[in-house]
């Protein structure tokens, strides 16, 4: 494929407090998918391909209260390679003690090298706490947060940066104060999900907000999220909006290697060929055995399933064969499944575009008198329960 050649291209990089990124991409963390196996994939897919590991790769979010609790499965999930570096960690948080306990947990222990911060979940039972992208209306209550997990890393070489969306809806959008206040209490970057809440992942990001962000905030990094499923996307998106950096969630579900092409595209050298369906079936193989190292053959298997669907989208494998992929149970049979696909097809236009979840847009739960008094810092109660988040 031939090489992206616009001002971007020829000069990304991304400085994150002490990170010098070579590529201005960064993984977003998606619960139950960016683990450390995952991670894993995508950087030897782009190493294999690139001969570098250039971007940044973040773990899938965990709750500040139940790392600081030490509960068994938020420790699980915290699990790096050896070769991960920096090692990224996404909280989600509602409460300054407890965001100043985990992010201190962090440097103590030395469990990560970069703290982001997660104020863009859109799930219904996490905003009705007043949990997620409900969270920066309090504005105060937001930047006293953001001051806490900095207050933390006082001192070390651990950065602090910070993820929301646009605003709750239409009417209330809180990305700009919530840009200002996360750059006065010393995070090292913001990033954008140019979507509102109530949007969920339906519709179109607006990337003007992204723009609109970078014209207000100055002195750190701004990154831009939504609707990035090609190289090509990635570049338009800082040409246009003057970000810098990019966000990649859904558009590398069933494409890890995303990143390398992303890589390429970056540097301006030729986007490598997508995979053909053997080549696919290989990167399953080996996502499920990272998988299973991970959490055990039995859970690995159960988790592969869902990634089958994503890298067989759009290619022409038959209802009974996809059927018993949803199945699977062993890494045997997996490879037995696998070996029924015809290797030589190439990768089709179907299997490109936008996969993982959409669905629709709706108002969006809020605590009762939520939107009352933005500058009330009261903690949610109960809002720090266990989520996922995105």
């Amino acid at each position: 494929m031939t090489a992206v050649t616009t001002e971007s291209a020829r000069s990304a990089a991304l400085r994150i407090g002490p990170f010098a990124l070579p590529s201005p991409v960064v993984l977003a963390p998606m619960a139950g998918v960016t683990n450390v196996a995952f991670r894993t994939l995508c950087r030897e897919l782009e190493l294999a391909r690139m001969g570098t590991v250039s971007g940044l790769y973040v773990c899938e979010m965990v709750t500040a209260r139940a790392l600081y609790e030490r509960h068994p499965v938020t420790m699980h999930m915290t699990t790096f390679a050896p070769q991960e570096s920096p090692r990224s960690l996404q909280l989600y948080t509602v409460d300054p003690h407890y965001t100043y306990e985990a992010a201190r947990m962090v440097v103590q222990e030395n469990l990560a090298d970069h703290i982001d911060m997660n104020f863009g979940c859109p799930v219904p039972k996490v905003t009705r706490r007043g949990g997620g992208a409900a969270l920066p209306y309090k504005r105060r209550l937001f930047g006293q947060i953001v001051a806490a997990a900095v207050k933390a890393t006082e001192g070390t070489d651990v950065p602090v940066t910070v993820k929301f969306r646009i605003g709750i809806d239409d009417e209330h959008h809180t990305h700009l104060d919530a840009g200002r206040i996360a750059a006065a209490e010393g995070a090292a970057a913001v990033a954008l999900h140019a979507r509102t809440a109530s949007q969920r992942y339906s519709g179109s990001a607006d990337w003007s907000q992204i723009a609109r962000l970078k014209e207000h905030v100055s002195g750190i990094p701004v990154l831009g999220n939504g609707d990035i499923f090609y190289a090509e996307d990635a570049v338009r998106m800082m040409d246009e909006t003057g970000c810098d950096g990019v966000v990649i969630g859904r558009g590398c579900l069933g494409r890890p290697w995303l990143f390398a092409e992303l890589s390429a595209a970056f540097a301006g050298t030729p986007i490598p060929t997508p995979p053909t369906l053997g080549e696919v079936a290989d990167i399953i193989r080996r996502h499920g055995e990272l998988l299973s190292e991970h959490f055990g053959e039995d859970k690995g298997m159960r988790d592969i399933r869902k990634h089958v669907a994503w890298y067989l989208h759009g290619f022409p494998v038959g209802s009974d064969l996809r059927r018993a992929l949803a199945l699977v149970k062993t890494r045997a049979e997996l490879d037995t499944l696998l070996s029924g696909l015809d290797a030589d097809v190439p990768f089709p236009p179907a299997a490109e575009g936008p996969r993982g979840r959409q669905g629709s847009p709706g108002s969006v739960t809020l605590p009762e008198g939520w939107l009352d008094d933005p500058d009330d810092c009261t903690v949610p109660a109960g809002a720090d329960a266990m989520h996922s988040g995105g």
